[in-house]
């Protein structure tokens, strides 16, 4: 089992085919680089499957207007 990052990920395969084989559209693979999400992608049996890091619990803070 091999874990690399998105952006690894994006750069070996293109950022097209690594969307297909994420089962996404290349827009949002886009999106999740330029906004740099924490998104590792991991090789399975099946194909590939990606999870983000996100800090627990995740909150908003209300800004003062």
């Amino acid at each position: 089992m091999q874990r690399t990052t998105l952006t690894e990920f994006s750069k070996k395969h293109g950022q097209t085919e690594a969307a297909r084989l994420l089962g996404m559209s290349q827009g949002s693979l886009n999106k999740a680089l330029k906004v740099g999400r924490e998104v590792y992608v991991t090789k399975t049996d099946d194909g590939y499957e990606a999870e983000e890091v996100r800090p627990f619990p995740t909150t908003r803070r209300e800004t003062a207007a």
